[in-house]
């Protein structure tokens, strides 16, 4: 009992991990659940390895630039196996939650991401789902498109071993199918002094209705088939010690990624159908 009320005394600190409303999840993942899954034919394969108890973060690659399909594939499926009883909390950039559309998202489990929010969903007993990627990963290009690239982040490693839970990693397939991605930008975007504004990438990109586009007009994602695997646990301290080195983690964490991403590419016979 005083495990529960310390994990309830936790949430209630944090005003971001405060507003998740099982309710309002539930309406919305009723909803948005079936849509995805249909339109992406989605599978979501090993949710057994994500713990039954206690806080965990869940280390993806992202997928499908602005329309990314990951949140709405995998949060739903996590609800349908383990119920609203504990949320899933999704590290999110402050950019999506302006006006209205950010209560609805913080009701639904998204939290700004920063190390002290995802801590307090963590200490919570909360999954947290985390990019590390972000936009870099989501916009890279189709031709690499099963290549586990973090661009350097390593944040999340930091978390893990300062809370205590275990990284989950899981890894996606078929989003960056959803338009043809042609380049980041990344270099544009220096030259443009975009950076200045935390926008690392102008990501180019050829999709339907608009053909080509530079993030806007914003494209309609293809339906294409949707894969997502989650990855056994990896407990930092039983594996790497104590004082663990934090770059060798991370190697670790996304060649056991890379390792199941090419397993997944190897299934695939297709473009679009999967």
């Amino acid at each position: 009992m005083r495990e529960i009320n310390d994990m309830a005394s936790n949430r209630s600190d944090n005003p971001e991990v405060a507003k998740w409303d099982p309710e309002f999840t539930r309406r919305i993942t009723n909803w948005v659940g079936p849509v995805a899954r249909r339109y992406f034919r989605a599978e979501v394969r090993g949710l057994a390895s994500i713990p039954q108890a206690g806080g965990a973060l869940v280390v993806s690659n992202h997928t499908g630039g602005m329309f990314t399909p990951d949140v709405l594939i995998f949060a739903p499926a996590f609800y349908d196996k383990f119920g609203f009883d504990r949320p899933v909390h999704t590290l999110a950039h402050y950019g999506v939650f302006l006006g209205n559309v950010g209560d609805w998202l913080r009701r639904a489990g998204a939290i700004e991401a920063s190390r002290e929010n995802a801590a307090a969903a963590l200490g919570s007993g909360a999954v947290v789902l985390v990019f590390p990627g972000g936009d870099y990963d989501a916009y890279r290009p189709t031709l690499t498109e099963n290549v586990i690239d973090f661009n350097g982040r390593t944040g999340y490693v930091r978390t893990a071993i300062e809370t205590g839970v275990p990284i989950v990693p899981m890894v996606s397939i078929g989003g960056q199918e959803t338009q043809l991605f042609l380049a980041r930008g990344d270099s544009i975007a220096r030259l443009l002094g975009l950076t200045r504004a935390r926008m690392e990438i102008l990501p180019l990109s050829i999709g339907f209705p608009f053909g080509l586009s530079m993030i806007f007009p914003p494209n309609l994602p293809l339906p294409a088939k949707v894969v997502m695997r989650v990855l056994e646990p990896i407990d930092v301290v039983a594996e790497f010690g104590t004082d663990p080195d934090i770059d060798a983690v991370d190697l670790h964490v996304r060649a056991v990624m890379q390792a199941a991403l090419d397993e997944l590419a190897a299934e695939r016979r297709f473009p679009l159908l999967g």
